[in-house]
């Protein structure tokens, strides 16, 4: 710790975060990532830090009516580098905020490298340190000898669910001449005029057939040891969902509401209606060349995605710069392992952040990264930090992890209304109640920003 005051281990976006975080504080820190090292992951394509392996996009950004939004706010607030780098590089997508994602990671590698106050190490960690100020923030994919030296310190398993990367492609290649450029609702929240999806349309039949087929599709074989790992919810294959049902993905990922086909206008609608079902694609890139499929995480084999996804009217000549895929992810019984702070309570010293502590979704990440880092500060420092106020998304999302769940049932979650406490008085409006927890949020983190003793220069 000679040259540090804290160590982090793993430079995805909550590692990036923390480390942003605890620099700007003044603490020298000492980055650890694995890539560029001679090591990687299955899901990574780069040595960039904060590299977004799954979707591109941070998800809803209404602070007002959503509760990701609202942790957008929070973190925005707290000079996020994840947020600043994400509002640099924003795409159009509706009322998300989604990004290029090779900008966001090329924008926040540069900020990190040229912090006077960080250290980028490219190399393995493969033990908890014993001693010293760390955070452990190696994410769901963290490498097997640091898993192990996990599982011996806490005695107990990480429980696991998979992961599925949805396919990318080629603006070019996706015929115009059925499909069209709509947001769902025209919302158009930055001024692009309502445009900011590529629609394609599927008929009763079209959309029957291709239930059909990917019910029927060659998947992926899971080996012997991950047969009883179990998906996380909000990041299901498409291919599972359809197996729950016909019509699970016309009420899911692929429903037609507030979308409306030009190809169908007649004088009672100039419009278009609504299609029995849509495939939607969203912004990849600032060229515009690179288009994700939206809710289209696959475990189908390649050769399976390309002639499935090929029957999709509008991509029958697709070219795919990535195809789908999956992977195993793992994470801490964080409920039961950390304390209030974050910390292990079997090593103090250690703290954990990111996806590993059983939060899931980049922002949500990052957000407990942030935490973690303000936590490690005040303790370098001597000084006590109060955890932000359940009321706030900050809050909820570290109460949750710290306490709040079943430690039985444990499994990745969103940050979402539902983990902050209920709101008061008569029962109203559930567009109103969404404002209401807003507004209680914003003003619960003013009082604790209001309340926290500035930073010693």
């Amino acid at each position: 710790m000679d040259d540090h005051d804290l160590h982090i281990i793993g430079g995805g976006l909550a590692g990036s975060e923390a480390a942003w975080q605890a620099a700007e504080a003044g603490l020298r820190v000492r980055l650890s990532e694995m890539r560029g090292g001679g090591d990687s992951t299955p899901a990574h394509d780069s040595d960039r830090l904060a590299e977004m392996v799954c979707s591109n996009s941070f998800r809803s950004d209404d602070a007002d009516n959503n509760a990701v939004g609202l942790l957008h706010q929070e973190m925005r607030r707290l000079n996020s580098l994840i947020m600043s780098a994400a509002d640099a590089h924003r795409l159009p997508a509706g009322s998300a905020l989604a990004v290029d994602r090779e900008a966001f990671a090329g924008e926040v590698t540069a900020k990190l490298e040229a912090h006077r106050n960080v250290t980028i190490v490219r190399e393995r960690v493969d033990a908890l340190p014993d001693a010293g100020l760390t955070i452990v923030a190696t994410g769901p994919l963290t490498a097997p000898g640091l898993a192990e030296a996990i599982a011996a310190r806490t005695g107990t398993g990480a429980l696991a669910f998979f992961d599925a990367i949805a396919p990318i492609v080629h603006r070019d290649s996706i015929d115009m001449s059925v499909c069209w450029m709509q947001s769902r609702w025209d919302k158009d929240p930055l001024g692009s005029g309502g445009k900011d999806y590529i629609n394609c349309p599927l008929d009763r039949a079209q959309y029957e057939a291709f239930v059909a087929a990917l019910n029927a599709g060659e998947k992926t074989e899971f080996k012997e040891w991950e047969r009883d790992t179990p998906y996380f919810e909000g990041c299901m294959p498409i291919e599972v969902m359809a197996e729950r049902g016909v019509d699970t993905l016309r009420y899911g990922p692929m429903k037609g509401v507030g979308l409306d086909d030009p190809r169908t206008a007649t004088p009672d609608f100039p419009n278009g209606r609504w299609p029995y079902a849509v495939v939607q694609l969203r912004q990849d890139n600032a060229l515009g060349t690179l288009w994700n499929m939206v809710g289209f995480q696959t475990k189908l084999k390649h050769g399976e995605q390309l002639r499935i996804f090929r029957t999709i009217p509008g991509l029958e000549k697709a070219e795919f710069a990535r195809l789908g895929g999956i992977h195993r992810n793992s994470f801490i019984k964080s409920p039961v392992l950390l304390d209030g702070e974050l910390r292990l309570k079997a090593l103090p010293n250690v703290r954990f952040a990111g996806q590993i502590t059983g939060c899931e979704g980049y922002v949500e990440s990052a957000a407990v990264g942030l935490l973690a880092a303000r936590f490690a500060v005040a303790e370098h420092g001597g000084r006590a930090l109060p955890p932000p106020p359940a009321e706030t998304a900050l809050g909820a999302l570290l109460a949750h992890i710290t306490g709040g769940a079943d430690a039985e049932t444990y499994q990745p979650m969103n940050i979402n209304f539902g983990l902050m406490p209920p709101l008061g008085g008569p029962k109203s409006k559930k567009g109103d109640r969404k404002k209401l927890y807003t507004e209680r949020a914003r003003a619960a983190l003013g009082e604790w920003l209001d309340a926290l003793e500035p930073v010693p220069a």
